[in-house]
């Protein structure tokens, strides 16, 4: 008789509060996980497609900062039918149940829903974050806890060690054991097998449950409130057995081969987030986004097509409903509902939803959040001075210009909003 395979029971919680300060102003009204991505998605779609493709379908997404945003995309695109039971993605505030305050921490936000994961009763808890851009198919990096004994496990990322000082960096043996934790370090640890890189923690956890129920209650009679920083530290003490899972060994179906491979990106400054939108351009991107077998899902947003009238564009992401006049488009993001108008000439740009670039304005490495209108023959990202004194100007030149005011585009029947010229 075949032997019957062991299934846990899994529940996810999505770290998705996040204030993104080095983010702002794309975080002055929005938590990070809720910022646009790409020609469609916000960050968050990524972790949860990452679950919903591994199987993983009973999530809790743990919101604070600026939430509203994030709500609201979650309501009308991650809504998953009630005739499925354990089959959910829903919202958790800070419930205030044991302490009046928000959450203070990683490991506080889980603590403060132990009544949900209790309620549950999980063998074992995905605690991810919610603020990368990746694929991960979660069940390897469950088959592997399961196998290998483990009480918690903890994803890696192997990184150059030249560049470990920017990361939280895992020590492990030879069998993958983790030994210490060092949080950015001037002199980090080798991998064991591989002298020229060092594991650094992505941040995303799974642990048996009962090790998690204990240890957040001991973390939280210390007042000790981060799972890097103090509960996993506490179990590595206690000598719980804590792995390191590299991620480098996921193999995630349809990737193309001129993809980066273990593709993984922190989009938490503004000048990393637009390199990462810029991966997802070309014909050989660092990231396709269109993996039938691995899709990243999002909005299901009903509206028509994009449209070009003429002008000349190149290697471009152009969303639904967006209307391109007469205009020139050259490595650029174009998310839904955006009008360009005639003589505009756009270079590595990401242009959000609802903007009109009006006529004959240029901009270059821009970010424009939504509902901003460009007026017409503007300049941004030609004078540095000039941009620094209106706009928010990263240190390499980028420039961002902030959310705009503008609620809503009336069009005619050429899909041209108020005030468009002829």
């Amino acid at each position: 008789m075949q032997e019957k395979r062991y299934t846990p029971r899994i529940l996810a919680f999505v770290m998705a509060g996040g204030e993104g300060s080095r983010l702002k102003p794309l975080t002055a009204e929005r938590c990070k996980p809720g910022v646009p991505f790409g020609g469609r998605y916000r960050i968050v779609d990524f972790v949860l497609s990452n679950l919903v493709n591994s199987e993983i379908r009973a999530i809790y997404l743990l919101v604070q900062y600026k939430s509203q945003s994030l709500i609201e995309h979650i309501r009308k695109a991650w809504g998953i039918s009630a005739m499925l039971p354990g089959h959910f993605v829903t919202v958790a505030p800070p419930q205030m149940q044991a302490d009046k305050s928000w959450f203070t921490g990683t490991a506080d936000a889980v603590y403060q829903n132990l009544n949900l994961l209790k309620e549950h009763k999980p063998d074992i808890v995905v605690v991810f974050g919610a603020d990368h851009i990746y694929r991960m198919d979660i069940r390897q990096m469950v088959r592997f806890h399961i196998q290998e004994g483990a009480d918690v496990s903890v994803a890696a990322l192997p990184v150059p060690i030249e560049r470990s000082s920017d990361f939280g960096i895992i020590e492990a043996d030879n069998d993958g054991r983790i030994t210490a934790f060092q949080e950015k370090p001037e002199h980090p640890k080798a991998m064991p097998a591989d002298p020229n890189r060092a594991f650094a923690s992505m941040g995303n956890y799974l642990f048996n449950a009962d090790v998690l129920i204990e240890a957040l209650e001991v973390s939280h009679q210390r007042g000790e409130t981060d799972f890097g920083r103090h509960v996993l530290p506490m179990l590595l003490k206690s000598n719980h057995r804590l792995l390191a899972y590299n991620f480098a060994t996921n193999a995630i179906p349809g990737i193309k081969t001129y993809e980066e491979m273990g593709y993984w990106r922190d989009v938490g400054t503004l000048d990393a987030y637009f390199e990462a939108n810029q991966d997802v351009l070309g014909m050989q991107p660092h990231f396709d986004a269109f993996n039938p077998q691995w899709p990243i899902f999002s909005s299901n947003y009903q509206g028509p097509v994009a449209r070009i009238i003429n002008g000349q564009i190149d290697n471009s992401l152009l969303g639904a409903a967006t209307v391109i006049d007469q205009a020139n488009v050259r490595n650029c993001i174009i998310r839904r509902e955006t009008i360009v108008e005639p003589g505009a000439d756009l270079e590595d740009c990401i242009i959000m939803d609802y903007v009109r670039i009006c006529r004959g304005a240029r901009l270059r490495r821009v970010i424009v959040d939504r509902h901003n209108i460009i007026e017409a023959d503007a300049r941004i990202g030609y004078d540095p001075e000039e941009d620094r004194r209106r706009y928010h100007v990263t240190p390499t030149g980028l420039v961002v210009v902030p959310l705009g005011e503008v609620s809503y585009f009336a069009r005619d029947s050429r899909g041209r909003g108020p005030g468009y010229n002829e």
